[in-house]
């Protein structure tokens, strides 16, 4: 599978699964991609979620897209960073498909700027069942 394909199969099924750690427990949770492209693979929190401490705490993940009806799953993993951006915070909630975001920004500028979180992950690489054990590793598929 190329790059350009597997950024088509994220985007085309944005439910995906996020797997941190809180201490030695895994969390796992279903998130809503916002895009998966050159410049990373972008979703979004807010600051008073457990995912914003754990990330914090440790940016070593795991994701998982899956297309059923090929059969496909996809899991990546590597080391998010969190972006404090508010244009890339505006972007997002303008999306058609974040309404509740832009209304939430609208009646509190401040308070969305402030809470609202974007995860970005940059350098990732395809996962195995031994690939992501060395987190940081020089085979990352670098986002650029």
């Amino acid at each position: 599978m190329t790059r350009q394909e597997m950024y088509d199969l994220m985007n085309s099924h944005p439910v995906f699964h996020l797997a941190t750690m809180e201490g030695d427990q895994p969390r796992v949770r279903a998130l809503l991609l916002y895009k998966a492209d050159e410049s990373g693979i972008v979703f979004h929190s807010t600051i008073t979620k457990d995912i914003y401490r754990q990330v914090s705490q440790n940016p070593k993940v795991e994701l998982c897209f899956n297309d059923f009806n090929k059969n496909i799953q996809l899991r990546v993993c590597g080391v998010l960073e969190i972006v404090d951006d508010n244009k890339l915070k505006d972007e997002i909630a303008n999306h058609p498909s974040r309404g509740v975001l832009k209304s939430w920004r609208d009646r509190a500028i401040q308070d969305f700027y402030n809470s609202f979180v974007v995860f970005r992950l940059s350098k990732w690489e395809v996962s195995s069942s031994s690939s992501c054990n060395s987190i940081p590793r020089n085979l990352y598929l670098e986002s650029k």
